[in-house]
């Protein structure tokens, strides 16, 4: 295990601003990406440090006050990582019932509070805590709804939280197994919802009164933003495409009616289409002049240059197995997280792990 005692933890303030994310321009659909294998692109080449490892069935990496704090989907633990690496237990989501794709999913963190995303029962919920103490003595403080009543079952549970450059809370939604309500705009399944941090809906909403952003969603697992506001969101297809997607206020992404690039009025096209069997794409970043994708059944950190959407390059391939979330670290570098005892993986002697990747 790489000690990362050295890192400075310098943590970024988020810009304040109170307009939404823009809207981009009417991207140009490819029918597959341009894949260049290998080391390239904003990854500065070597072997990634090894930051943490012995985690079970990790989901999503969060920092406070620099500290690193990573969810658990299953047992509910949100864990406290040691400038070793080390981890220690800073609290238990008690609800958070972990079955299939459901448990701890998402965690966010704002003005000193963790926001975190869980399956509890029937229901995907969204709450509050206040983080109290310092380094190595983090605890959680009693929980605050922010807004329950998701649709949740065995599979298609979305589950990734996190604030935007407005200062507001963005949640994404799966279709919960029931497809049709991707398109219907009244059920909060199949979305990318726009909360402020008592879960109301802002009154800039492309829908008045409503939480939903964006629909017609099958499964969206990773949602960033660049420097200009241009929102992306990575989604998982079914059996044919999956997909990384230019969020407007207020689009229609298509599911079920199409999935991938279809070219139908009425539907926003994605930017790239991948297979399944080489994506199933979940969290992602931006870095460095590139969107980096962590892909699940593919095994692979996939980088999207900001100025060639239609393009990639793939790093760490079958390298690390199923790769979950990746995010910026206050220093700067890139940290990925496995995701091999998720019951879907094989796991190694050191999974589940966290990576940390340098970029140019």
């Amino acid at each position: 295990m790489a000690a990362w005692a050295a890192v400075v933890f310098a943590v970024a303030a988020v810009p304040a601003c109170t307009a939404a994310p823009s809207a981009p321009g009417e991207p140009v659909p490819q029918e597959t990406s341009r894949a260049s294998p290998g080391l390239s692109g904003a990854v500065v080449p070597g072997d990634p440090d090894v930051i943490s490892t012995g985690l079970d069935a990790p989901w999503a990496i969060a920092f406070h006050d620099g500290v690193p704090l990573i969810s658990e989907r299953d047992s509910g633990r949100i864990l406290e990582l040691d400038d070793a690496g080390n981890t220690r237990e800073a609290g238990v989501i008690q609800d958070a019932a972990g079955r299939g794709e459901g448990g701890l999913l998402g965690i966010a963190v704002q003005d000193g509070s963790l926001y975190t995303y869980f399956t509890a029962g029937a229901e995907n919920r969204i709450e509050r805590r206040e983080i109290s103490g310092g380094p190595g003595s983090l605890a959680l403080g009693p929980a605050t709804t922010v807004l329950d009543g998701i649709p949740a079952g065995p599979i298609h549970n979305g589950g990734r939280i996190a604030f935007g450059p407005d200062g507001l809370l963005y949640a994404t939604t799966g279709d919960a197994g029931d497809r049709g309500r991707a398109q219907d705009r009244d059920a909060l399944s199949g979305k990318i919802l726009r909360m402020g941090t008592d879960g109301e809906a802002p009154e800039d909403n492309p829908f008045p009164g409503s939480l939903v952003y964006s629909y017609g969603h099958r499964n969206p697992q990773g949602i960033a933003w660049d420097s200009s506001g241009t929102m992306y969101a990575s989604e998982f297809g079914q059996n044919t495409w999956d997909e990384l997607n230019v969020i407007t206020p207020g689009g229609n992404y298509g599911w079920p009616d199409v999935e991938g690039i279809a070219g139908e009025e009425g539907f926003i096209d994605p930017v790239q289409q991948w297979d399944p069997g080489d994506a199933s794409p979940s969290g992602i970043a931006v870095a460095g002049g590139s969107i980096f994708i962590a892909n699940l059944r593919g095994e692979r950190l996939r980088e999207v240059p900001l100025d060639g959407l239609d393009s990639s390059t793939e790093h760490l391939a079958a390298e690390y197995g199923r790769l979950r979330d990746v995010v910026t670290a206050p220093d700067g570098t890139l940290w990925v997280l496995t995701s091999n005892t998720d019951g879907r993986g094989t796991p190694g002697p050191d999974d589940d792990r966290v990576l940390a990747l340098r970029i140019g």
